[in-house]
């Protein structure tokens, strides 16, 4: 497991099926064949693709099997726009475009509001600007000259490693030879640790370094609960008498959405532009924090409004409307 760059904010971990290109840091046999990364001159970990060239990889999801990748310049939709990005002959397919957005060609030097300009599209008699939401203006004004995303999420599904136990199992080769993968014991396969002989002082100070937060935890977990109970309590209850002369018929009271339907709803994973079709919407409207960069955001489809999975997942287990335009969702 290695940071393929010195910037290890924006480096992610390298680890099977991926392998980097540096022999001196990893074996030959560490990453399955088209999953190699590289470093630029710019300290950017690279994906080169065989017909498309080279793109900046900045986040790993190995758990889901998918990636999220960028222009090395920023300027992602110029791939579309030329024509030239294409997946023939890697492992990879496409999984979503991530915040499609609308690009208009624009020859009077107008500032539009509502838009942003791209630079790196734009020339010295023209401006190109982009849109989730066209309006009016700009459509009268300007002709529309591609409709792509400005960062793309990709997935692979060989080798398949879904199934190993994140921190206890890892994947790799089973033999010298071959492409078959399994899953390996961490515990199994690594060195055991040297044997010391802790003093009593050291074993009464790990005890309590441990147990004071247990205690705090379990403090914590005890009046949640009670809040929970008091919550419930004072919800009014259904009132309901079953007769004795006839078999009482099983009633069933739904006050939200069940789990598929929650599931059915999009997500949405933020880049590191944190940009939505709506530059409004930076902040979870449940729990009124700002969305961070490799955020999972969820979207009710009815009326597009975004929120963290966690928080409106919760909330469509109690209550089917929006908490933002409380619209029905049945």
């Amino acid at each position: 497991m290695q940071n393929c760059c010195d910037d290890f904010i924006r480096s992610p971990l390298a680890e099977f099926p991926f392998q980097l290109n540096t022999t001196s840091r990893q074996a030959k046999r560490c990453g399955y064949p088209g999953f190699n990364l590289s470093c630029n001159s710019r300290n950017q970990t690279i994906l080169t693709l065989p017909y498309s060239g080279d793109f900046v990889v900045y986040y790993i999801d190995y758990f889901l099997q998918s990636l999220l990748i960028e222009d090395p310049d920023g300027c992602l939709p110029r791939r579309f726009l030329n024509q030239s990005f294409t997946l023939s002959g890697s492992p990879f397919h496409f999984e979503f475009y991530n915040n499609n957005y609308t690009f208009y060609n624009c020859y009077k030097e107008t500032i539009y509001k509502r838009a942003r300009r791209v630079s790196c599209l734009s020339g010295d008699n023209f401006t190109v600007w982009k849109t989730s939401s066209p309006f009016t203006e700009l459509q009268q004004q300007c002709r529309v000259i591609l409709n792509a995303p400005i960062e793309v999420q990709l997935t692979w599904f060989e080798p398949n490693c879904v199934y190993f136990v994140y921190g206890v199992e890892e994947c790799a080769f089973k033999s010298d030879t071959g492409l078959e993968v399994g899953c390996f014991n961490v515990a199994s396969t690594a060195p055991a640790p040297p044997s010391t002989s802790l003093s009593m002082s050291a074993k009464y100070g790990i005890a309590i370094g441990m147990g004071i937060p247990g205690l705090l935890c379990l403090i914590w977990l005890t009046c949640y609960q009670c809040k929970r109970v008091t919550v419930n309590s004072q919800r009014p209850q259904p009132n309901i008498q079953l007769s004795t002369s006839v078999v009482p018929q099983h009633i069933a009271f739904v006050m939200g959405l069940n789990g598929p339907t929650i599931e059915s709803y999009p997500k949405t994973l933020l880049g590191e532009s944190r940009e939505l079709p709506n530059p409004n919407d930076n902040t979870c409207p449940i729990c009124l924090s700002e969305y961070k960069p490799k955020e999972t955001l969820r979207t009710i489809p009815e009326c597009n409004h975004y929120f963290h999975v966690n928080c409106i997942d919760e909330w469509l287990k109690i209550n089917a409307t929006c908490p933002v335009c409380r619209n029905s969702l049945d």
